[in-house]
């Protein structure tokens, strides 16, 4: 079976630098929810500029196959499925190199415990399409306008602590990848100075 099509399962997302950036879990076909995120179809995440769709390069799915014929209802399966969803979200933190991942909610509570099954993972972009958003001043646009959509939608509504969680690690990639390339293009030594102006004038 296409590992799209299995019910029950998780999902990750990873950047362009391979760093994790949202965790979720479904009890539909995972290929349905998904393209929810990546084609902005009434997905709270994408809506409210949690997520950008653009930033995903690479997906990661822990499918739950034995659960593949239980019922939506079925309370022992979604006890399991929070509790891989509780696994993975933890691994993605630790694993991401600021510590905090994009969600705007915590995983379920629970004392249940799980391992995590097979995954995979695979990368879901054309070669142009990387090309293009790959790039770092490509990306730098991108964070700064999803970063200003968030606080904008913080500005206009009274809004829970996990979104303005989310504002603060979009912030601190923001700054990251900006550090990168400025480094990577010479840092303060690509920097003119009034001098220079004066001389070149």
């Amino acid at each position: 079976m296409p590992v799209g099509n299995f019910r029950w399962g998780v999902y990750a997302f990873f950047d362009y630098d391979g760093e994790p950036i949202y965790v979720g879990q479904t009890n539909e076909r995972l290929r349905s929810r998904i393209r929810r995120h990546l084609t902005n179809q009434r997905t709270d995440a994408v809506a409210m500029s949690v997520l950008d769709p653009f930033e995903v390069f690479e997906i990661e799915v822990w499918p739950m196959a034995d659960l593949q014929n239980a019922p939506r209802t079925d309370a022992t399966a979604r006890r399991r499925l929070d509790a891989l969803e509780r696994l993975i979200t933890a691994q993605a933190i630790e694993n991401s190199q600021f510590k905090a991942i994009l969600n705007e909610k915590d995983p379920p509570r629970g004392s249940v415990t799980v391992e995590a099954p097979p995954s995979l993972r695979a990368r879901i972009v054309s070669d142009r399409v990387f090309e293009i958003r790959s790039h770092p001043d490509f990306r730098l646009a991108r964070r700064s306008l999803i970063l200003s959509r968030l606080a904008q939608v913080i500005s206009e509504r009274k809004v829970q602590g996990g979104l303005r969680r989310v504002l603060l690690t979009q912030a601190k990639r923001l700054q990251w990848l900006a550090s990168r390339r400025y480094e990577a293009l010479g840092g303060a030594a690509s920097v003119s100075t009034e001098a220079d102006e004066d001389a070149e004038g």
